[in-house]
Parts: structure tokens; sequence; C-alpha cells
């Protein structure tokens, strides 16, 4: 009878964090996978390690950290070996991605669409772990968050993410065309 109430309780904590982190998920898959199919494939994994987890989960961090962190790790394994070739989508709707560049005018101008697929080439140039960052910084983590998901300081988040956009900002203001 206890095993009854323990899995219920548990479907029951399962549900409720599907309730309030599947669009988080979701946009993991997204960030990790153009491949429409290859993405639920990847939401659908993602979901079952959530489950596996679940009983492991200690409450040392926001169970949404935690959520972010297995999303992460999964969308990484799920790319297999493939890790340095790992494309990172994004697209003009990504709701923060003026927070990778600093800069309203070269932000305006990213929607622009050759300047739009600069950044998607830089960003997928950058290391595994640059882009993991990137894509937690896309959704709207804080330093410290970032930080316990990806297992790093949070000093060395601030380091990495300040890097990864003065690396970007440049060569993004560099790919801009001047006129004569």
């Amino acid at each position: 009878m206890r095993t009854k109430t323990y899995t219920l309780k548990k479907e029951e904590q399962f549900n409720q964090i599907l309730s309030e982190n599947s669009e988080r998920i979701q946009r993991i898959c997204r960030y990790y996978n153009s491949n429409a199919e290859d993405q639920k494939d990847m939401y659908q994994e993602v979901l079952v390690n959530i489950w596996k987890s679940l009983d492991n989960f200690r409450g040392d961090s926001a169970i949404s950290t935690w959520v972010y962190r297995v999303a992460v790790n999964t969308s990484l394994s799920f790319t297999g070996k493939a890790f340095k070739q790992m494309k990172l989508m994004v697209n003009t709707d990504t709701q923060n991605l003026s927070s990778i560049i600093d800069d309203e005018s070269l932000a305006e101008k990213q929607k622009e669409e050759s300047q739009f697929n600069l950044l998607q080439t830089e960003l997928n140039m950058l290391s595994v772990i640059d882009k993991a960052l990137i894509s937690l910084m896309l959704e709207g983590l804080s330093m410290k968050e970032i930080a316990d998901v990806i297992g790093i300081s949070e000093p060395n988040v601030k380091v990495k993410i300040h890097r990864i956009k003065a690396q970007l900002k440049t060569k993004l203001s560099g790919g801009v065309t001047h006129e004569f």
C-alpha cells in the first residue's frame, strides 16, 4: 500500500513540475535541435530523465533550476558525440536575445536577416559549455541559477558570459557593412 501512495505522490509532483516547466523544457529542446521530430524526442527524453531522477532531488536548489539542469544535460547527451558540431537554435522571437549583445542599436540591427544570420553563425561557433551558458541566459536565468545548472561558480559564469558577449559584439560589429 505504501508503494502505491508513494507512486501517487511522485506522479503528482511530476505533473506539477511538468505544468510549471513544460514550456521551458520545450524551449531548451528547440535551442539544441532544429528538427521538430528530434525536439519532440528530446522533450520526451527530458521527461523520462526528470521522472527517473525525481527521487534524487534533494532540494538543494529551486526545482526549476534542477529541471533546467536535467533538460540541458539531457539535450547535450541527446546530441551524442557531435557536441562540437551541436547547433544552438535561436530565432528572432527569443525573448532575451538582446541580452546577449547589451547594445540596443545592435539589438535592433540584429532583426535584419543578415545580422541575425551572422549572430546565429557566431553562436554556433561557441564551445559546448558557452552554448549552454548562452541558452540559459536566453531563458532569463540569473547568474546564480546558471551557475547551479552548469555546476561552476557564479563569478566564473559572470566572467564567461562577459567574454562571450564581448566576443560576439566584436564579431557582429565587424560584420556590419559600411556604406561608401
